[in-house]
């Protein structure tokens, strides 16, 4: 029995009932004929949304496998991913592995693990993390049309940050439940224009009274803490901490004794600064690319807040830590040591990190950071130390001298410098710190005349003033560490010594 041969209109409209049923402004069609049906309108959309979609680029998943682990370094073929990308390597049991690619050399990526590398083996599987909340297919309408790809490193930013302890994954590490208001956020961000940053004309109020008074720090200024292991570098960053007036304080714990992250989270930080305090900690023992990673994540928090218009203080122990660990991923993938065993890339990636503290665009927001650099045996010609120095907007020496003497805090005032200080303090200020400094450095100067009891006054007015005023002059510069000076208290104070 044959059916009988369906009458064209009545084909076409069937297909137009089968047809998905799309709402007319779900894409852009092509234009229509005012006076074609509904149900062929719904026909023309379903085929421009198709067409949409076919021209929709979509990079295809690549995968690779572990051929060989080396020291550090993880070397995998066939894997097609960007430098920074995150990858996961997996075995035949337990979690996957995470690795970031650090370099590729032919066909071949190299990762640096973030975790132990344990029971990984030749022939792992090698995957590129998915894109964070990727897009589905789209329509050439819809807002994430053209939305990059990013396989980086996407980390939990927020306001419940506040008063939690980290690592550089995002986990929390001080017992206190799964993190709250908070929402991942990729790392890394656009450099802000030197153009749209406002220079800095603010002061900032350290609650220490040798920084207030002689070597004044302004909003959205970088400045580094020169100093030896055991001079009171922790207890300077914990009163600033305690007594900054800022709206957030981030800390980053970079390398690091394990231990001293909780001593300096309950004895020097204390409870009050923990409320609104960050902190960030990857210790020693933390693979290279986690301690390199937990300086990033601190500075993209910090970044995170002035963004939203407040003012961070950043307190990062240490850059020399951050520095060792770029050293140690850069020799095992085969970069060539430059200056006492440290790469070039080492020195790329310091100014790369510092200059993204600072004001924000505009002036709204800043972030006022605070730099720890080592000095291997109090050697200030340290090759990382001389390049700080170079990219900072000043420098505060710790005098191992002074800390062995019970000075505290132990700052070598004449050593030290704020290049901005001329920018915040008014002119009697600035006049009477110079006036100050030349005091200091005549003490400094006859200290063995005076200790082997050959000074003579009537010789030197200056001098004579000097050895008058110094009791005065270590009480302006000694602080304990639970009293705090503000600005104006310390520019009075230097004011009545020199009256």
């Amino acid at each position: 029995m044959h059916a009988e041969p369906m009458d064209p209109q009545a084909r076409l409209d069937a297909d137009l009932d089968r047809a998905p049923d799309l709402a007319p402004d779900a894409v852009a069609g092509s234009p229509l004929d005012p006076g074609a049906s509904p149900r062929l309108q719904r026909w023309q959309h379903f085929l421009d949304d198709l067409q949409a979609r076919a021209g929709w680029r979509q990079e295809l998943p690549s995968h690779g496998t572990l051929v060989r682990v080396t020291g550090l370094v993880m070397e995998a073929a066939g894997v097609l991913a960007p430098v920074g990308a995150v990858c996961e390597v997996r075995g035949d049991s337990g979690p996957p592995v995470l690795a970031e690619v650090v370099g590729f050399h032919g066909d071949r990526a190299f990762l640096m693990a973030t975790g132990e590398v344990h029971g990984l083996h030749s022939g792992a599987k090698v995957s590129p993390r998915a894109t964070p909340n990727a897009p589905p297919l789209l329509g050439r309408d819809n807002p994430l049309w053209r939305r990059t790809e990013d396989r980086g490193l996407h980390l939990p930013m927020g306001d419940g940050l506040l008063g939690r302890v980290i690592d550089a994954h995002g986990e929390p590490m001080d017992r206190a439940g799964p993190l709250r208001g908070v929402r991942d956020e990729p790392m890394s961000r656009r450099p802000i224009n030197a153009m749209d940053r406002d220079p800095v004309r603010q002061p900032l109020d350290t609650g220490v009274r040798a920084i207030n008074a002689m070597l004044t720090v302004g909003r959205g200024q970088r400045i580094g803490l020169f100093a030896g292991t055991g001079v009171g570098k922790s207890v300077l960053l914990g009163m600033m901490a305690r007594y900054t007036a800022a709206d957030v304080i981030v800390v980053g714990l970079i390398g690091e004794r394990g231990r001293e992250v909780k001593e300096f989270i309950e004895d020097i930080l204390g409870e009050d600064g923990l409320q609104r305090s960050v902190v960030v900690a990857a210790p020693a023992d933390a693979p290279p690319l986690v301690r390199m990673q937990g300086a990033s994540y601190a500075t993209a928090i910090a970044e995170h807040f002035r963004d939203e218009g407040r003012h961070v203080l950043l307190l990062m122990d240490s850059l020399t830590r951050f520095a060792q660990a770029q050293r140690e991923i850069a020799l095992a993938i085969g970069e060539p040591p430059a200056t006492k065993g440290y790469p070039p890339s080492c020195f790329a990636k310091l100014p790369q990190l510092v200059e993204r503290s600072g004001n924000g665009l505009h002036g709204v927001g800043s972030i006022t950071a605070f730099y720890t650099v080592l000095s291997e045996g109090d050697d200030q010609q340290d090759p990382i130390a001389d390049a700080a120095r170079g990219i900072l907007d000043g420098h505060i020496v710790l005098s191992r001298d002074l800390a062995e003497s019970g000075h505290y805090p132990a700052i070598d005032v004449e050593k030290s410098i704020s290049r901005v200080m001329t920018s915040v303090a008014d002119r009697e200020h600035i006049e009477a710190a110079r006036r100050t400094r030349a005091l200091l450095a005549k003490l400094t100067k006859a200290r063995d005349l005076i200790a082997l009891g050959a000074y003579a006054p009537g010789h030197d007015a200056e001098l004579d003033l000097a050895v008058r005023l110094q009791p005065q002059l270590l009480q302006l510069l000694q602080q304990g560490m639970h009293q705090r000076a503000g600005l104006d208290d310390s520019r009075r104070q230097l004011q009545q010594l020199l009256n």
